[in-house]
């Protein structure tokens, strides 16, 4: 589940306090666009692919911009970096609030952003285990929205960040007391090359 805008954040927050919000996945694309984007251009009046220098590649650049309006994962689209690893920002529990000991794992990131141009970035939200599925996804999203308007704040575009909520579904520590809790309430962001 993806949310893009701060009033889509706030409707979060506010299914959060009512705790009587219902997650439901977002439609995921059919994947009609994939093979398109990774043959080549097409012209659509003749429904050929286009031929010349540069006509390809102005295409398919054309294709992700249209994949990515239609809101699809940065997973599907770009490439995932293994040079570069940030550490999860911890949140208290049922808290989306960041700790002022937690905000240099943050300005980490937005300085690897600033400095790659050519990097997005997937911010993740984690629960522990404690509370209906339905919650932790609710409040999954809310942390990665936290943490989101943290680095568009900071400068980031907007368009170069996404999010995801796993909720309780991907422990960092698996079993139970607040020492393996206070490790799966957290955030953690995954770097993507264009």
């Amino acid at each position: 589940m993806k949310f893009n805008t701060l009033a889509t954040a706030a409707a979060v927050c506010a299914a959060i306090a009512l705790a009587g919000c219902r997650y439901d996945d977002a439609a995921e694309g059919d994947g009609a666009n994939d093979a398109a984007l990774a043959a080549g251009a097409q012209d659509e009046q003749t429904n050929e692919f286009v031929d010349g220098p540069g006509a390809g590649q102005d295409a398919q650049q054309g294709d992700l911009d249209s994949l990515l309006a239609q809101g699809r994962p940065f997973e599907e689209l770009y490439q995932r970096c293994t040079d570069v690893a940030f550490a999860p920002v911890y949140f208290g529990l049922d808290s989306t609030v960041i700790s002022s000991g937690e905000i240099g794992k943050v300005d980490a990131v937005v300085q690897h952003l600033t400095d790659r141009q050519d990097r997005v970035v997937v911010v993740e939200g984690h629960c522990d285990e404690r509370g209906s599925n339905e919650y932790n996804m609710s409040l999954g999203e809310a942390r990665a929205v936290i943490l989101r308007n943290y680095l568009v704040e900071s400068g980031i575009a907007e368009d170069r960040i996404q999010t995801r909520s796993y909720g309780e579904e991907r422990p960092a520590v698996e079993g139970t007391g607040e020492s393996a809790w206070s490790k799966n309430r957290r955030g953690e962001f995954a770097i993507f090359q264009k």
